[in-house]
């Protein structure tokens, strides 16, 4: 059985999208989609520098962007399970058929704005937990007024809060906690730092038709498996200020009896993790289209028929 996963904010690099936009009808997609959400997609996947792509307000369409791309360069893919991660889960939705691809494009662009907006109140962050227990971690950064804003399995949580309390767990990590590394992120995502970012995408919601799910769709927010249309976009909007919990996801994932799983573009992140905590289950990670054809040979094997 195959899971199609979506990474979130922290995943792209400058000029990642340069070798997709060579392929057949990538360029007019994307212009098509740029031209939609008053974003140049083409310009900031290609020439932007990190620190423009770091913007909350570019990096959130860029990857959804990204990652609807390299799944149309798969062909037909059956996936028995779809899921994001974080900003991901806007991926996973148009994967999903619970919203096509230009209003899962429009509702992330909202989404970003609203979080760059929401980011500029306080100076927060976020960094990775390399290593450690979860249950000495989390009441660690409970101590120091952070929060576990992702919890990922395989011994990584994300912390978030504001600049002073990330400065604090760089001198004062937990135990077993071998690094701590800052995020390409500019702000304390899925945190009450976001909090005023839920009304504004819960108001653009509200125009929404979304569509049952035509295949499994797992939520990050607690690894179960969302069958109603309307509950997914609600997830959606909630998720902002909620920790996400990729660890119950990978549970769900084994529960289901997942074999393979496919990171879209910009693959890695996801892939790296379930390689450590999914044993015995194939990996491809879509970091360029070369990755393609590992990717198909995968489909092949393990899609559902």
């Amino acid at each position: 059985m195959l899971v199609l996963v979506a990474p979130g904010q922290g995943a792209q690099t400058p000029g990642f999208l340069t070798p997709w936009l060579e392929l057949p009808g990538a360029a007019d997609r994307i212009a098509a989609w740029s031209d939609a959400i008053g974003l140049d997609l083409a310009h900031y996947g290609t020439k932007a520098d990190a620190d423009e792509i770091r913007d909350t307000a570019v990096a959130q369409p860029l990857l959804v962007a990204a990652g609807l791309l390299s799944a149309a360069a798969l062909g037909d893919v059956a996936p028995g399970v779809v899921a994001g991660h974080s900003v991901g889960e806007f991926t996973a939705a148009a994967f999903a058929g619970v919203l096509d691809d230009e209003a899962a494009l429009r509702l992330v662009r909202t989404r970003g704005l609203a979080m760059a907006e929401a980011a500029a109140i306080t100076a927060t962050g976020m960094s990775a937990l390399l290593g450690g227990d979860p249950e000495v971690t989390v009441p660690h950064l409970e101590k120091l007024g952070l929060t576990a804003a992702n919890v990922n399995g395989a011994g990584q949580i994300v912390a978030a809060g504001t600049l002073e309390q990330l400065a604090a767990l760089e001198a004062d990590k937990p135990e077993g906690v071998r690094r701590v590394v800052a995020l390409k992120v500019a702000g304390a995502f899925h945190t009450h730092h976001m909090t005023p970012a839920v009304a504004k995408l819960e108001e653009a919601a509200k125009a929404l038709s979304p569509a049952a799910p035509t295949t499994r769709y797992v939520s990050n927010k607690d690894g179960q498996v969302v069958t109603d249309g309307a509950e997914v976009v609600a997830r959606l909007v909630g998720q902002v200020a909620n920790p996400v919990r990729w660890d119950l996801c990978m549970e769900t994932f084994q529960e289901l009896g997942a074999t393979a799983l496919i990171e879209v573009c910009p693959g890695g992140t996801l892939t790296g993790i379930a390689k450590r905590a999914l044993p015995g289950v194939a990996t491809v990670a879509l970091k360029t289209p070369d990755d393609l054809d590992a990717a198909r040979t995968l489909i092949a094997e393990h899609a559902a028929v």
